[in-house]
Formats: structure tokens, sequence, C-alpha cells
């Protein structure tokens, strides 16, 4: 009986039920008034047969006992027989039935056409209306197949069907996701295209310049080291956009799990500055690394070193000779808290709220090679473990850039 669930078949259903009760109804009065009308007609004939008696002068008393008679005689069958009453002429009572004010076979010929007429009436309704589901739903579908999805099957019923369209419903929204995740995925592999030719033709083109002047002054020993050099550093830069590229990429595309442990938090920070420390010393600047050594931090700590580096990196370019580069934390009872700070140039405020976007540069910056990828890659790999990074800045008075981690694991 699971089709009885559906709101339309139990009301096809009930409209059949109000239907048939409606005919035993009237077939029912129709009976009780053909009756009647039989009733009257065999009194009037008692009647008369009873006035034929008594106008032959047949006692009264004879009369009255023929009407209460109810043996038959041989005598009684021959009298019936010579008149045309017999088992095979036409039936006395539907000779009175012809008599009757409406003829019973009228009657029930009309009523079963107008039953019929009501049933056929009505289920013709409801496959219409169900037809124009089923149409309904085959366009949608149809505009499924065609990856668009602005519109949505019939719901909010109960049944078969309706369970069915529940489950290609979400058929259809994992296609969705499916072809959305594509589109993505074309999207940003387009732009990584676009982002690598164009961060890479600057290196490429110098680099090619400066094989140029060796090949040109091959005898000119001090040209071939000075341009050596710069060719050595224009392929350390390719190599480490290339890197932070392909980094950013696994971050993006989400193939990146997280592998949190308990750290010691000064390990972690003194593995992200150790590469960064003979560069602050021949640039005359100073990292400043402060806070309890038996902090911990629940991160990953290869990732989290990575995002270290990146911010330290990025104060160490934006910061002038003689400048300060702190690194410190503090615990809190729900998070901890990691501060990278400078006393550099700062940040300029229509530039605060775009910095963490890949490839931003602001136009006062100093760093003439970088490529803004350090503070993006940089917050996707805190966001990644639940962190958040945020940033406090003026300009001309330094930028404080703060991690924040849950400290439960």
């Amino acid at each position: 009986m699971r089709f009885l669930y559906e709101r339309q078949t139990r009301r096809f259903y009930l409209y059949l039920i109000m239907v048939c009760v409606l005919q035993i109804c009237v077939l029912g009065i129709c009976g009780i008034l053909q009756a009647q009308d039989m009733r009257k007609i065999l009194v009037e004939r008692e009647l008369a047969a009873s006035s034929c008696l008594l106008e032959a002068d047949v006692p009264p008393t004879v009369v009255a006992s023929a009407w209460n008679h109810t043996e038959v005689t041989e005598e009684g069958r021959k009298l019936l027989a010579a008149i045309g009453h017999t088992e095979q002429s036409q039936s006395y009572l539907l000779l009175l039935a012809k008599q009757t004010s409406v003829p019973l076979t009228l009657v029930l010929v009309s009523a079963g056409m107008g039953f019929a007429l009501l049933l056929l009436l009505g289920a013709a309704i409801f496959l219409r209306r169900r037809e124009r589901v089923y149409e309904e739903a085959e366009r949608v579908i149809a505009q499924y197949a065609e990856n668009r999805f602005g519109k949505h099957l019939p719901a909010g019923e109960t049944g078969t069907i309706y369970q069915l369209f529940g489950s290609i419903e979400q058929l259809a929204q994992s296609l969705q996701a499916k072809s959305e995740m594509e589109h993505k995925a074309k999207t940003f592999l387009r732009d990584m295209i676009s982002n690598i030719s164009h961060q890479l033709k600057t290196p490429l083109a110098a680099l090619s310049m400066y094989m140029e002047i060796i090949m040109e002054e091959p005898g000119n020993e001090e040209a071939v080291r000075n341009f050596s050099n710069k060719s050595v550093q224009s392929l350390e830069r390719m190599e480490q956009l290339i890197l932070s590229l392909l980094k950013m990429a696994r971050l993006d595309t989400g193939n990146i799990i997280f592998e949190k442990h308990n750290c010691p938090i000064w390990e972690v920070v003194e593995l992200g500055v150790a590469d960064l420390k003979e560069r602050a010393v021949s640039e005359d600047k100073k990292i400043l690394i402060e806070g309890r050594s038996e902090e911990m931090l629940p991160c990953d700590p290869e990732w989290t070193k990575e995002a270290v580096g990146n911010l330290v990196k990025n104060a160490l370019d934006h910061t002038r000779a003689g400048g300060v580069i702190r690194v410190s934390w503090e615990r809190t009872p729900a998070v901890l808290r990691l501060t990278v700070e400078d006393n550099g140039c700062g940040i300029a405020m229509e530039d605060i709220h775009h910095i963490f976007k890949k490839f931003y540069r602001s136009r006062q910056s100093g760093d003439r090679q970088g490529a803004g990828l350090g503070l993006s890659l940089a917050k996707s790999i805190v966001e990644g473990q639940g962190g958040t990074l945020s940033v406090e800045s003026e300009a001309g008075k330094g930028s404080r850039f703060r991690m924040t981690f849950l400290t439960d694991l």
C-alpha cells in the first residue's frame, strides 16, 4: 500500500470511494421509489380484481380468502395458462415495472452511464496532473543533463515518485558540485599557468640578458663573474618562485593533509628563521625571539615553520637597516598567539585589506624581487590548521602579524 503514501493518489482513491458511495445511495433511493410505485400498482390491481369479483356476485368472504390463499391447485395453473400468465411468458413483475413512473431499466442504464462518466472524468484529471508532473520532471532532468541547475524537481510531497525525485535531486547536486569543482580546477589551472608565465618572464629575460653579456665578453673576467652571480640570483629566485607556486597549488587543491602534533613552539620558530638569520646580519637587522620555551603548540611543524619564515621574510623585506623583527608568543586559556612584529615602513591603509591576496604587491613596497606569494601562503597554512592570521599596521610605524591557534589537539 506504499502507493497510497502519495497525496494525489490518496485523493484519487478517495474520489473513487465517494463516487461508489454516491452510486450506492442513488441506486438505493431509486430502488425505494420503484418499490413504492410497484406496491401502489399491485394495490390498485388487487382493488380492481376485488371489484370485478364482487360485481360477479362472488361473496366477499371468498374474495378475502382468495387474497390470503397460499396453496397452488392444478385448476389455478390451467386458468393462468389460458390467460397467458406462465413461466415462459413475459414476467408479470416486469410488466408491472413498465407501468411505474420511471422504468427500472432506464434508471439503471442512466445511473451506470453517469457514474462511469464521473469515474472516467476523475481518472482523466488525475492522469493529466500526473502527466504534468512527469513533463516538468523531464524538462528539469534535461536541464540537469546540460549542467543547468537553476530549476528543481517537484518536492514537498510523499510517495514513491517523489522519493525518486529526491534521489535524482541528490544526484543532480553531486553533478553540480562535480561540475563546479571541474570549473574551479580549470580556472585554477589557467590562472596558475598565467601566473607562472608572468612571474617567470622577468627572471628569464634577465637571465637571457646576462648570458648574452657573458657570451659577448668571455675575456672580461670581472663582467663574467658579476653577471654569473646575477644569473645565479635569478635562478635562485626562479627556484623559490616555483617552489612557492607548487606549495600554493597543493594547498589550494586540498592535497595537503596537516599532521598536527604537540611541538615546542620555540623549536618551530627557530626552524622558521634559521635560513634568514644570515640575511638579517648581512642587512644589519636583528631577529629577536621572545617567549617561554616550555610552551607547546599543536600544529604541523613543517608547514608552520614555513608560515613563520614567510612572515619573518616579509618583515625583513620591509624593514630598513638597523631595524628589529621580534617573534613572540603568549598563551591564553583557549588559544596561543604567535606574533611577528617589525618597526619597518608599515602598510598603507589602502593596501592592508589586500596583502593576503596572491601576487599582490603594494605600489609603495620596496620589495622589487618579491612575487607576492609569501603572505598568501602563510595565511593558507595557518587557516588550513584551523587557526587565523591577522595584521595590524600603520604606515611608517611597522606591522604586527598575529597567528592564533586553538590549543586543544
